[in-house]
């Protein structure tokens, strides 16, 4: 029984590392508001919303970060990993505030 605990630990693969959808929205959240390009392009705005408002035909995310003066739009791009681990973002702003 133990050899095929150990064997089945041995032979995990990347799948067996995917978030659930709630752990993988909090960390594309998590992405936005740590990102410095974001907090920048807002000029340092309290946010009012961060809504998912699609996904592009290239499979990036699409969000949506509102503040009183303009909403920031930009896009989600998943940074792929080797071997096992969670799948990270990045980000790239589309629609800048002015």
């Amino acid at each position: 029984m133990f050899r095929i605990a150990l064997l089945l630990c041995l032979a995990a693969t990347p799948s067996f590392a995917l978030l659930s959808p709630f752990y993988d929205s909090a960390e594309k959240i998590t992405t936005i508001l740590q990102s410095p390009e974001v907090a920048d392009a807002l000029h340092q705005a309290p946010i009012g919303a961060i809504s998912n408002t699609g996904t592009a035909k290239d499979g990036a995310d699409e969000w949506t970060v509102r503040v009183q003066d303009c909403d920031l739009v930009l896009r989600l791009v998943a940074i792929p990993f080797d071997g096992t681990g969670k799948t990270t973002y990045r980000v790239e702003l589309t629609t800048p505030c002015q």
